[in-house]
């Protein structure tokens, strides 16, 4: 579903890129609102409004997935898909690059070399277009820069995804009444398939992270790492061969150079997962008792 929405945002023209992203405000509290009352999830409300800190940090990571959200509508709505996959396709080199400058993390040498790598990319992009790719930049580091707020608050993605919008909400609909006064609004001049298709929004947002919080207790880290390289792979899938974007031989040779620091990113996780399954096993022929498990987390690619 991340991978294939490209194909939905076209779908809300003539809408545009701010309106629809307050539109995917609102109508992703209402889904999330109701699925959490369906699920009588409610109890982590009254836990969380009594935690100052908490509320602060979800209010920035509103902040930081509002910019992530606006960028990515009007990148795909303005024919910049294959620069807005890119963004996806750097976001675990930036996340691994915030933990080291941040969190003061170590890399073994093959994380550093993929590091690299990708910054070399970024460096071949820019030159080739004579400008920063500044899409995929914005993206990979308001994604990072949410996945590590989204970290320290320790929430649920539905009850996380709920106070974010929460927060959302009264300015997104602020501005859709203001927009409405100036007789710019498109919600109801358009029909009613357009105003439905404007609701479908929170849907579009809210069913992948219900389907990903579900999978991720369900199959394994390492797996559900290397399945979220989905999304970019058909993202970029779409640019070229859907929306026919150009891709000159300086942006393939970005590309590729991103597609090789990714492939040794994976490579040294399968093999740092084989050595904890093989570590394990050891552990449990000398203790039978249940050992935790030692495989490393999984590089989360994003979230459109």
């Amino acid at each position: 579903m991340w991978g294939l929405v490209p194909l939905f945002w076209p779908l809300l023209k003539p809408s545009g890129a701010i309106e629809i992203l307050a539109h995917r405000m609102v109508w992703s509290l209402v889904f999330v609102g109701a699925a959490l009352l369906v699920l009588r999830r409610w109890g982590w409300i009254g836990e969380l409004v009594r935690q100052p800190r908490r509320l602060a940090l979800i209010g920035f990571a509103a902040a930081v997935i509002t910019v992530n959200w606006g960028v990515y509508i009007w990148s795909v709505n303005s024919g910049h898909v294959v620069e807005a996959s890119l963004g996806y396709f750097i976001n675990p080199l930036v996340t691994i690059a915030m933990g080291v400058l941040l969190l003061k993390e170590r890399l073994r040498p093959v994380q550093w070399a993929a590091v690299g790598i990708g910054a070399a990319a970024v460096i071949v992009l820019a030159v080739g277009a004579g400008r920063p790719p500044w899409i995929s930049l914005t993206l990979a580091l308001s994604f990072a820069t949410y996945g590590l707020v989204k970290k320290k608050v320790n929430l649920g993605g539905l009850e996380s995804l709920a106070a974010e919008t929460a927060m959302q909400f009264l300015p997104a609909l602020g501005y859709l009444v203001w927009l409405g006064t100036q007789g710019d609004a498109t919600f109801a001049s358009h029909g009613a398939g357009h105003g439905a298709l404007l609701a479908a929004t929170g849907v579009v947002t809210a069913a992948p992270l219900v389907c990903f919080g579900a999978a991720a207790i369900r199959v394994p880290l390492s797996t559900l790492g290397l399945l979220q390289y989905l999304a970019p792979v058909f993202q970029f899938g779409l640019g070229i061969l859907y929306f026919h974007e150009a891709m000159p031989a300086e942006r393939w040779a970005g590309f590729s150079l991103v597609w090789l620091a990714l492939t040794l990113l994976t490579w040294d996780a399968l093999r740092g997962a084989r050595r904890g399954r093989l570590a394990l096993a050891a552990a449990r022929r000398v203790d039978p008792l249940p050992a935790p498990s030692l495989d490393p987390p999984a590089v989360r690619v994003g979230e459109e």
